[in-house]
């Protein structure tokens, strides 16, 4: 079965946004199945529009930044 949007429910949603990217973290359920937490980052191209890409290392910064984000997401799984 392919992958399809409209089953993919988001139940909570933050973003944390620096000058060129920006990390969500959301607690996602998919055809009414177990809640699980999902990290995305985000860089902007040369027109300044956000691309896909993938998490890799996070800096300090980013990971404090978020780190708020992952306890509240965790309480919402």
């Amino acid at each position: 079965m392919p992958y399809d949007v409209s089953l993919d429910e988001v139940l909570f949603s933050k973003v944390w946004e620096a000058d060129s990217d920006r990390i969500t973290v959301s607690v996602r359920s998919y055809n009414k199945g177990g809640k699980k937490l999902q990290i995305t980052r985000e860089n902007k191209n040369r027109e300044g529009d956000f691309r896909f890409t993938k998490l890799g290392r996070m800096s300090k910064d980013e990971a404090e930044a978020i780190l708020p984000f992952l306890q509240e997401a965790t309480q919402n799984m």
